[in-house]
């Protein structure tokens, strides 16, 4: 339900005769054409491929919301999102802006979008926003809801062991990830897929799933049909979630690696020093490679047929390639090597 605080749309002649005025407030131009007037709020990597889908499919998106540009690396050099670049490169309007509040919902209403979409924006969207556009906003998550509400579905479900993913666009709702879903699509990934490569395979594939969303929507096709089942939470993450229990199954350990890469980093203390774990990989090995029953609070690391092996109570992992505390990434090989080819691990 539309306040009464909502910011008024300008209204001109060019705006669709279709008889529908509650439904429509696009130009003449974009109804005749089939296709959508979009607001798009997005800011990381993962959001840039529906951008794009949705610039590609031919909807008019008449503006882009991505968060204020930010320092990266270790430089700290201020820099655009990589949506707010994506739409630089598209010749898209764009405001940066790190909450969507009284600006922000100025400057969507001066757009008359008939839909927002959003997907990983980084902030929520909320009255008079929500009810703004006249189809409301709609939200691609990577989880399947309810499943994995929250900020981090991706990065819990593989640190719980789960190895279907999927992603969900739904309407949304003052409630977090909680409105009516509108499509849905799940994949299948192989254990030890990590939390950056799978989302990467979201992204892209989710966006079949975000247009089939949008053109139901657009012919009126689409509803949305409750969510069904027990709800659970994908809660941010933090550094110290990165924090691998060398004592659990390897399964385990192997899931909690995943979920924890590439962020915030997945490690491991050696010396009561921090040793981050880029790249991980189950071992297929012989029995004498395995752990052979281990139950310890420390691990051991050491070479074995040129490889740096992790050995933990139930079977071995692979430390491919690692970064000790104030030094730069090498192969797991070679760090254990220049520690004489053994080390304890916590």
């Amino acid at each position: 339900m539309r306040t009464g605080n909502r910011p008024r749309r300008p209204t001109t002649d060019s705006h669709c005769a279709c008889g529908e005025p509650s439904r429509c407030g696009a130009p003449r131009e974009s109804c005749e054409n089939g296709m959508m007037r979009i607001v798009f709020a997005g800011t990381p990597e993962f959001a840039v491929p529906s951008l794009r889908a949705l610039h590609a499919a031919g909807h008019d998106i008449v503006g882009v919301i991505t968060r204020e540009d930010a320092p990266l690396g270790r430089k700290r050099i201020l820099s655009p999102s990589p949506v707010a670049l994506a739409a630089e490169e598209l010749g898209l309007e764009i405001l940066k802006a790190n909450r969507l509040g009284e600006e922000a919902t100025n400057w969507v209403a001066e757009k008359s979008p008939e839909l927002g979409v959003i997907v990983a924006y980084g902030g929520l969207v909320r009255e008079p926003l929500l009810s703004l556009p006249d189809q409301g906003w709609v939200n691609l998550h990577f989880s399947e809801l309810p499943r994995w509400r929250g900020a981090a579905p991706v990065q819990r479900a593989l640190q719980a062991g789960e190895q279907r993913l999927g992603v969900t666009v739904f309407r949304l709702v003052e409630a977090l990830d909680a409105g009516d879903v509108l499509t849905r699509d799940s994949f299948e990934f192989a254990p030890g897929t990590s939390a950056g490569a799978a989302l990467t395979w979201l992204a892209e594939r989710g966006t079949g799933a975000l247009l089939r969303a949008v053109n139901g929507l657009q012919d009126g096709s689409l509803v949305g049909e409750p969510q069904q089942g027990e709800a659970s939470y994908a809660h941010k993450l933090s550094r110290d979630d990165g924090k691998l229990d060398v004592a659990a199954p390897t399964a385990d350990v192997l899931a909690h690696w995943a979920g924890m890469t590439p962020e915030p980093g997945a490690f491991v203390l050696v010396e009561d020093q921090p040793l981050k774990l880029l790249e991980l990989r189950a071992v297929d090995g012989p029995d004498d490679v395995e752990g052979a029953g281990l139950d310890l609070a420390q691990a051991t690391a050491s070479l074995h047929g040129g490889m740096a092996i992790l050995h933990l109570g139930d079977g071995a992992l692979e430390l491919v390639r690692v970064q000790p505390a104030g030094k730069a990434a090498m192969d797991g090989a070679a760090w254990l090597r220049g520690r004489g080819g053994e080390a304890g691990v916590r």
